[in-house]
């Protein structure tokens, strides 16, 4: 699996929760300022050829859905993320979390209940 571009996320983002779209359909489902078609057509395209999304065909237009899941993508981020920042340590990134106030007490506890169990 390979990294997604910010733009390849906002598209994927848009497919994962619509599951099913037309070229059309994202653009109104975006902020403005909107990319123009050719744009948001162009990145669709890069994704499919990275195999995150395939299409069914309606005539000259395309319906496209993601073929990678949110929940894949997110484990592949996550792990590539402590691989690369964290020496490969689980350890480290909780560490930082900690270190940096990034969590909670409540936060802290919830992650001790979950070790435990």
């Amino acid at each position: 699996m390979e990294t997604l571009t910010k733009a390849e996320e906002k598209l994927m983002h848009l497919l994962w929760s619509t599951e099913k779209a037309f070229v059309k359909d994202l653009i109104e489902k975006m902020e403005e300022p909107k990319p123009n078609y050719n744009t948001v057509s162009t990145i669709i395209r890069i994704l499919e050829r990275k195999g995150f999304v395939g299409h069914e065909s309606f005539g000259k237009t395309h319906q496209y859905y993601p073929i990678v899941s949110k929940s894949s993508y997110k484990k592949f981020i996550v792990k590539r993320m402590v691989k690369d920042y964290f020496e490969n340590s689980y350890e480290n990134v909780v560490s930082f979390l900690i270190k940096d106030d990034e969590l909670s007490e409540k936060e802290i506890q919830e992650i001790k209940k979950m070790i435990d169990k």
